[in-house]
């Protein structure tokens, strides 16, 4: 399995997305677990500027909590990416 780290987890919001401070950007739909590779949810927005961009995970697990300040990383949709072509 290839993961990509995504970055560490800063908060969750009020609508229970978990918000990370992205060191690698991930394609929005793509996997996310955690560092013992038990799946978190999805990247469901990224946002803020280029230079310092954020991820939004919609979490499909309860206690989201124990996320905050753990790395977070993606799990590639390759089939989406050769449909899509290559990221710049």
């Amino acid at each position: 399995m290839d993961l990509q780290r995504i970055g560490c987890v800063l908060h969750i919001s009020s609508g229970g997305s978990v918000i990370l401070k992205a060191e690698s950007l991930p394609w929005i739909g793509d996997k996310v677990v955690d560092e013992k590779k038990k799946p978190v949810g999805t990247v469901f927005d990224i946002f803020g500027s280029a230079a310092s961009p954020y991820v939004s995970v919609k979490a499909n697990m309860k206690d989201t909590n124990r996320l905050v300040n753990c790395v977070l990383y993606a799990i590639p949709a390759s089939k989406l990416r050769k449909r899509r072509g290559k990221r710049g």
